[in-house]
């Protein structure tokens, strides 16, 4: 059971073939891994995990100092798999503590963004890199803890003001994948229950024909840069290494 949940687990963040049955998010997390995965080898040196969550991406970076961060809250303390916490203002760190870093949907959540992205900047060494990913297309999460939604313009002009400089960015999704993946969210938030067995039955008889038909459709269907489901930046800090 132990192993069936793991696996479970695994097709939830970063899933493969098998999750275009069981995942109803599958177009965004497949999205977020395959970026995340391309842009892992800027990855290096002492990585701060912000907002580590699970820390599925961990093994994507090869580094043995990995470190993950999370609120400080008793449910993060209970669920999350964080090495430190924090106050939700100041990184418990000294500046330029880190080679890299990663944020993986959490800006979304920060009621006070340029403040944020400024303290991910002064524990981030010179010429350091950050690898951030926030949603552009999705519905309301986490509510009341769901403050925002960046386009790619937006995003770039924090980062600058922040005191990045953006390398590459990439959005997930931009064809017909973006509207498979929103009906899907939306049959799930109509149709989910507390019995984890009805909701996979559910997934497997409503949203994986939609994974199969997104996943086929985008073949031969044009593709549109301009809707997307999340942005992916790789960014580093200005400054001499």
């Amino acid at each position: 059971m132990t192993r069936l949940k793991q696996f479970y687990a695994a097709q939830m963040m970063c899933p493969d073939f098998p999750g275009l049955f069981i995942n109803p998010f599958y177009f965004a997390r497949k999205g977020l891994y395959d970026s995340i995965r391309g842009l892992s080898p800027g990855i290096t040196g002492r990585v701060l995990d912000v907002g580590c969550g699970s820390q599925p991406y961990r093994r994507l970076f090869a580094t043995a100092d990995y470190t993950g961060m999370e609120l400080d809250t008793q449910e993060n303390r209970a669920h999350k798999r964080a090495d430190v916490f924090y106050d939700g203002q100041t990184f418990p760190f000294e500046p330029e503590s880190f080679d890299s870093l990663l944020c993986s949907q959490v800006l979304e959540h920060v009621f006070t963004p340029l403040q944020f992205v400024r303290e991910l900047n002064r524990v981030l060494r010179p010429g350091g890199a950050l690898l951030l990913t926030v949603p552009f297309v999705w519905d309301e999460h986490e509510q009341p803890y769901d403050s925002a939604r960046y386009t790619s313009f937006g995003l770039q002009a924090l980062m600058e003001e922040a005191g990045f400089e953006v390398v590459e960015q990439i959005k997930t999704m931009g064809d017909v994948r973006v509207l498979c993946q929103l009906m899907n969210a939306y049959l799930y938030k109509v149709t989910v229950s507390k019995n984890p067995y009805l909701n996979l039955f559910s997934t497997l008889l409503l949203m994986a024909p939609i994974n199969l038909f997104g996943t086929a459709a985008r073949f031969i269907t044009p593709a549109n840069p301009d809707l997307y489901l999340d942005n992916v930046i790789l960014a580093r800090k200005a400054g001499r290494e």
